[in-house]
């Protein structure tokens, strides 16, 4: 390891434009795409912001950690899907729940009523061709200027990546299940 000075200076000029909605993608096969989205829902909801959190791919009733914690705090989490696509009894019916649930994240975002909302894991629909990505796009651009849209998920579509104003890969460098340990409660769910 080497070891640095920290800076005396700013190493940035303070930015000079407006502040409006962002459009901010976590991607890439690294662990931590939903888990950092989570972490800015409950930024903006610890600030009395208004949040609602999409799930493509979890089912309703899923009670992992996060959705505990969110209840516990009052924010909404709403599971669109119906599990991981390989346990699917029928993925007509999957691509029918995930294009249902886009009909309800879109009213979501164009209500304004939201500071910011949440599209955990909306690239696997998107990527599977369950959802049109033309009318994501279109949605984001669309939407009222101040709220901020969080969307997550492996292999981002590059017209999304172009239209989103952050974007962050989380690179697998070394994960535990390759080593044999199963997923455990509390670090997956």
């Amino acid at each position: 390891m080497q070891i640095e000075t920290p800076p005396a200076e700013k190493p940035y000029e303070k930015p000079q434009g407006e502040r409006r909605g962002l459009v901010i993608i976590n991607t890439g096969d690294g662990k931590g795409k939903s888990t950092a989205a989570f972490g800015l829902a409950l930024r903006a909801h610890g600030r009395g912001k208004a949040v609602k959190i999409f799930q493509f791919m979890k089912v309703p009733t899923a009670r992992f950690g996060e959705h505990r914690m969110f209840e516990q705090l009052g924010l909404p989490v709403v599971g669109l899907g119906d599990g991981f696509s390989w346990k699917s009894q029928d993925l007509d019916h999957s691509a029918q729940l995930a294009r249902d649930g886009w009909e309800k994240a879109k009213v979501a975002i164009m209500s304004g009523e939201f500071f910011m909302v949440t599209l955990d894991e909306i690239t696997y629909p998107l990527i599977y061709g369950w959802l049109p990505l033309d009318d994501v796009l279109a949605t984001l651009r669309a939407r009222p200027v101040d709220v901020h849209v969080v969307l997550t998920g492996r292999r981002c579509p590059p017209e999304l990546i172009e239209l989103a104003d952050t974007v962050t890969e989380m690179t697998l460098v070394k994960h535990a299940f390759r080593a044999g340990i199963p997923a455990q409660r509390g670090i997956e769910d």
